[in-house]
């Protein structure tokens, strides 16, 4: 059976975050997530509703965030990207929360065309990725959803993108990374929403940790 991702998005842009900051990428929005972050700014993915589904020409044109999403299989992925001329050799698959399925085969096509491959994850779901495949966890402590970080999820991350705007925040991803053994792993703090008391306290908690600033630079920018 042919595998199929229902994709919310898929576009060309600037990476914002994180330790690809300022990569050129193509962003593969999927639809789904059952973790319910309150800050989450992409909740138009949460939901996957049969009604939603359109056709790829209608996905990929649409002019504004919706809950409406396509079913496209990675021959039909590489087409999108191969038939809109995309430049960028950086793949970022995100959502939504893209670990609720299977990616290898997504990640393998990619890989095999020449693409690196980047999964930003909330580290609640088992991972299935290639083994070149950079992890991004940003985990999601005490959400809506119920769900737990998994350690496996935490051992395989690359980095650690971890959302701040109280001390609270701090508190937590210091016990997870002492719950997981995490030492060697690149921390990077993110303020929510850009706000001013955020940012002045991951800016405190970075410099006092040795950890790193990532401040969501396409928002600046005004970019996707």
């Amino acid at each position: 059976m042919t595998v199929k991702y229902k994709i919310n998005e898929l576009f060309e842009t600037i990476q914002g975050e994180g330790a690809f900051t300022g990569q050129p990428s193509i962003f593969i929005r999927l639809q789904g997530c059952p973790v319910a972050c309150s800050w989450c700014d992409t909740k138009h993915t949460w939901d996957i509703n049969l009604e939603d589904e359109v056709n790829a020409s209608a996905m990929l044109t649409k002019k504004a965030e919706s809950q409406t999403w396509s079913a496209l299989s990675v021959e039909a992925i590489l087409a999108v990207i191969t038939d809109k001329g995309y430049q960028a050799k950086h793949i970022v698959i995100t959502g939504g929360e893209p670990a609720m399925v299977d990616l290898l085969p997504l990640c393998q096509a990619l890989e095999n065309q020449g693409f690196s491959c980047q999964l930003e994850t909330s580290g609640t779901f088992e991972l299935k990725v290639s083994e070149q495949c950079w992890v991004t966890v940003s985990p999601k402590v005490n959400m809506k959803g119920g769900y737990k970080i998994l350690n496996s999820a935490m051992l395989r991350a690359n980095e650690i993108k971890h959302p701040v705007a109280t001390e609270q925040h701090i508190d937590d991803l210091k016990a997870l990374l002492t719950e997981h053994n995490i030492v060697d792993t690149q921390v990077y703090l993110q303020p929510i929403s850009q706000k001013e008391r955020a940012t002045a306290l991951a800016i405190k908690s970075c410099i006092e940790n040795n950890w790193r600033l990532s401040v969501q630079v396409h928002k600046y920018l005004g970019i996707e």
